[in-house]
Formats: C-alpha cells, structure tokens, sequence
C-alpha cells in the first residue's frame, strides 16, 4: 500500500508542472497588457515600460515561464495588480469560505443523491423510480445560476425564509478563529453556550449549498442506482434473500456496501467539480470565497490573481482525486494489483 501511494504522489509531479505550464502560457494569450492594465489608462509610455521592466514582461516568455515557475514552487503567486497584495494572501483568506460551502454542497447532495438511487433502484420501474430519475434529470440539466436565482426570489424574496447573501448576520460581532464558519460556531457555542453564530451561519449556508449541490446531487442518484440494479443481479444478494433476510438488510447492509466504490469516485470528482462551479453561485450569493474574488479578478483583468487561483483550484481538484484513488484501493485491494 505504502509504495502504491509512493508512486501517486510522484505522478502528482508532472501533473501539477504541466497544470502551472498550462495556467502560466493560456494567460499570456489574454489580450491586454499588465503594466498598462496596473497603471491605468493615463499611464505616460515611459511609466509603463519602467514598470513591464520590473515585473521582466519585457524579457522572453520562456524566461519569464523560468522565473514564474521558481516563484511558484515557492508559493510566491505575486501581487494581485487591483490590491497590490500578495495573491497568495488573498487566496489563504477566502479559499476556507470555499472549502466550507463545497463541503455542505457535497454533504447534501451525497446524502440525498444515494438515498435518491437506493429507493430508485429497489423500487425499480415503479413510480418512485421514474420520478427519482426525472428528478435526476432535471438537475442535471439545470444551470447552477439559473436555480440560484429562482431560490433566491422563492425563499429569500417572497417567503423571506433565508438571507440573499454573505455568511454571518450582520448584526452579529463575531471574530472568526479558523475561518470556517460552522466550525467557529460550534467552537463559540462550546465556550458561551450560544448557538447563534452556528445557527446563523447555517441559515446563510443552505441556499448556496442547494445550488451548487443540485448538479452532483442528480449525478451521485443515476451513479448509485446504476451501481445498485448490477450488484442486486448478483447471486449472493439471492442467497441473502432466500435465506429470509429483511429486504431493509439486503438493500443497505449487502447490496449498497458493495455498490458504493462507483459512488466514491464520483463524490470525490464533484466535489472537486464543486470547488470550480463556486465561482457564479459565489458571485450570485455574495460569498466571499476564492470563486467571487476569481469572477472579481477575471472582470479587472487581474492576471497574477486568476493565475494564482487558478492554479490552487487544479492542484486541489488533482489531490482530491489522489485521496479517492487512494481510499478506493483501501476499500477494493484487488485494484493496487
């Protein structure tokens, strides 16, 4: 097992190089010129030569490929050009907001999605059936923004029952201590007593984690009954059966033990996916994650901050994948051979 993880992670090695090749020369094409970008547009010529000279644009592009690439391997992402901060501040600041929601999105759309597939795949080409899958369909189907903006106008405008955007109440002092805002509260209700920062957290939460977790909720559904109506075929669920196991014990302790190793990939792909679909229900929820401050820094042609996050979003989406090829081969040792 150890030399099986050995050897993802020095695969890892080429990945994340050709992803800071790929990230570094796709934003060399995009039109525009930093400098002038960074000084505005009464900047006299001199001022921006002076200053393509100090950030090296004026020397060759493998050259500056050379020394972007020893910047990065430090961690040294540069200065976002509409802060003048270090993008990698920035990225560190926002990247939790992110983490948390894709983790509430995946946690929803993984606890309903298999529940969606194990009563389609039991009751299969029943009632239930079809509409768990027609469901399935249309959230496949749904574009993120598009939901986003009809929970909004259903739940936050008309009914009133959730706030349209930010993460905490407004009224609320609070000074965050991990930056992951449940987990603060949880923290703050151990020490005072008071649910109100996690309650309210929570509250702010659930409408963006719906948005964004409808999509891999659909997948997660036609993935599990798939992988469920195979493993119902097998022989030993009819010996389980025949030997007068409640259907209950068959479904969820013999049959979607076996059928969950097709799942897990697929919850690691989305919330990998979910990280990089943060970006327009970020912006349309006002969240302030690494996807609204992206959507903020591709507006103002801001290229170290896109590079930068970017490259944090695909070294992450590559690792996600590593830890579930990792978990699969503890599940199936079978696929380490």
């Amino acid at each position: 097992m150890t030399k099986y993880i050995l050897k993802r992670l020095l695969l890892l090695i080429p990945t994340i190089l050709g992803i800071i090749t790929i990230v570094f020369f796709m934003m060399s094409l995009a039109p525009g010129d930093p400098a002038r970008l960074a000084l505005g547009a009464r900047a006299t010529p001199e001022a921006v030569a002076e200053l393509r000279h100090e950030w090296g644009l004026d020397q060759p592009l493998t050259t500056q490929y050379l020394v972007y690439l020893k910047h990065v391997t430090a961690l040294d992402f540069g200065k976002s050009l509409k802060t003048q901060e270090p993008v990698i501040s920035e990225i560190l600041a926002r990247f939790p907001a992110t983490i948390e929601l894709s983790i509430v999105a995946i946690i929803i759309s993984t606890v309903f999605g298999i529940l969606a597939g194990v009563i389609s795949a039991s009751k299969q080409y029943s009632a239930l059936d079809y509409g768990a899958m027609f469901g399935a369909l249309v959230g496949v189907s749904m574009p993120v923004f598009w939901l986003a903006l009809i929970l909004i106008m259903v739940f936050s405008v008309n009914l009133n029952l959730f706030p349209t955007g930010g993460r905490m109440g407004i009224r609320l002092i609070f000074s965050p201590i991990t930056h992951f805002y449940l987990l603060d509260g949880l923290i703050y209700f151990f020490r005072t007593g008071s649910m109100k920062y996690f309650l309210s957290a929570l509250h702010h939460i659930i409408l963006p984690a719906i948005a964004l977790g409808t999509v891999p909720l659909a997948i997660i559904a036609r993935v599990t009954r798939s992988s469920m109506l195979e493993v119902l075929r097998q022989d030993y669920i009819r010996t389980a059966r025949s030997k007068g196991l409640a259907e209950r014990v068959v479904i969820y302790k013999h049959a979607l033990k076996n059928a969950f190793l097709p799942v897990i990939t697929v919850i690691g792909i989305e919330f990998g996916f979910n990280l990089a679909g943060a970006v327009l229900t970020e912006e349309i929820f006002s969240w302030p994650g690494l996807g609204r401050w992206l959507f903020s820094a591709m507006n103002a042609r801001d290229i170290p901050a896109i590079q930068g996050g970017v490259m944090v979003i695909a070294i992450v989406f590559v690792v996600i994948n590593l830890a579930v090829d990792v978990l699969y081969t503890l599940l199936n040792p079978k696929i380490r051979y």
